[in-house]
């Protein structure tokens, strides 16, 4: 985005002095390995398309320690399981780059090393350090931080909404069918329903004393998650949640027109501009009186647990990639929110970017615990049953007791 852009180039992009002075305030000599060797060799795995934007910072973590760093770039749908598979053998990188909800299976498999963060781990935001954290321990550090909010037509409507039923009333008065598009499908998407439910006082599971999720404590068939199946019942005979809506149809019916408010992530806001939509983004309009609290999705690097060099790979992390300069730079190959909070201020000068980082404030990360495994596969399926009809309380108690019992 340009605003974002001319502050990046104003640091001089990845310029190797400005990178070198970031990297000195935080170690003051050459990073060395377990073993004291300087001249060590990092092998970092990345998204293909964000090797150019770490490339200035890998060349002058190089040119201050003596440590060479070699970023390759990997297939994003396969670079998880080739991190597992090839990690035990000695193979595998010293560092990848990853989702926080890949934690569980990531430290169920013994593949992963803790990071060590000291004093900046107060420089993130508190979502994506959150998430960064499995059973108290931190094992990312995180570069990005993603969620979903409400994309507005503004030149349809105005002023946003103050609930989820004044949103569909300020819909209804403009002439539209269709107020309201979300992403559902014969199958259902409790992701982005997820937010409403949360506004009923349902988490899917209770979190420990330190905000860890506990998979012993399953919220999802509290009382307010049976008070959110009703609601899903009375919204899906009012039509405005509806099944047949899949992400194509939900897109389309925003682009062209025929609904006002879309409950979606920035990966669809350049569709919408590009189509000339006045777009404002907004928070997720509650149907209670509580916060709708969407799920974060937080991308970071983890440091292989057979790495030689987990010092040279934590100092490079830590201190490098850690950088408001290489988190911006980041932010400019995938447009989205820096997770560290300066680099997150930064590019918030853009509104569509401040607004995803408003409702971002009231997100909590998604469950990397290994038990959620066990609540998506029946979790969308009950939601759709009770959207096309089904009962809600019977439904949802179904939904679980089948959740228990495959956790158990």
């Amino acid at each position: 985005m340009k605003v974002n852009k001319k502050s990046w180039l104003a640091f001089g992009g990845l310029a190797v002095a400005s990178i070198v002075l970031a990297g000195c305030a935080g170690s003051g000599t050459p990073a060395e390995t377990e073993d004291g060797d300087a001249s060590a060799e990092l092998t970092v795995w990345v998204d293909s398309e964000r090797v150019d934007a770490l490339q200035g910072a890998a060349d002058s973590y190089s040119e201050k320690t003596g440590v060479k760093v070699d970023i390759v770039g990997k297939d994003n749908s396969t670079i998880k399981d080739d991190f597992i598979q090839q990690a035990p053998t000695g193979k595998g990188p010293d560092v990848v780059m990853g989702a926080h909800d890949w934690l569980g299976e990531l430290s169920t498999n013994g593949v992963v090393a803790p990071i060590e963060l000291g004093d900046t781990s107060e420089d993130y935001l508190p979502v994506a350090l959150q998430a960064s954290t499995y059973e108290g321990t931190t094992y990312m550090l995180p570069y990005a931080v993603e969620n979903i909010a409400v994309l507005r037509n503004a030149d349809i409507i105005p002023e946003a909404a103050a609930s989820f039923d004044d949103m569909i009333a300020k819909g209804t008065a403009a002439g539209l069918a269709t107020p309201f598009v979300v992403e559902q499908g014969v199958e259902g998407n409790p992701y982005h329903l997820y937010p409403f439910q949360t506004a009923f006082g349902a988490p899917v599971f209770g979190t420990d004393a330190d905000g860890s999720y506990d998979p012993t404590d399953l919220q999802i068939g509290n009382e307010g998650g049976f008070e959110f199946a009703n609601w899903l019942g009375v919204q899906g005979a009012a039509g405005t949640l509806n099944t047949d809506i899949d992400g194509d149809i939900a897109k389309t019916k925003f682009l062209e027109g025929e609904a006002a408010f879309w409950l979606t992530g920035p990966w669809n806001v350049s569709a919408a501009t590009d189509a000339g939509i006045n777009v404002a983004i907004d928070s997720i309009p509650s149907p209670t009186d509580a916060a709708a609290q969407p799920f974060a999705g937080v991308k970071g690097f983890f440091v292989s647990s057979e790495s030689d060099n987990k010092v040279a790979a934590n100092d490079f992390l830590v201190n490098y990639i850690g950088t408001e300069e290489v988190q911006l730079s980041l932010f400019e190959a995938g447009n989205v929110l820096p997770a560290l909070t300066a680099a997150a201020d930064t590019a918030a000068a853009d509104p569509i970017v401040a607004g995803f980082q408003a409702v971002g404030a009231d997100a909590v990360p998604m469950p990397a615990i290994p038990a959620m495994g066990s609540v998506w596969q029946y979790w969308g399926i009950a939601e759709a049953a009770i959207i096309n009809g089904a009962d809600p309380t019977s439904t949802w108690q179904k939904l679980t007791d089948d959740v228990s019992a495959a956790i158990q």
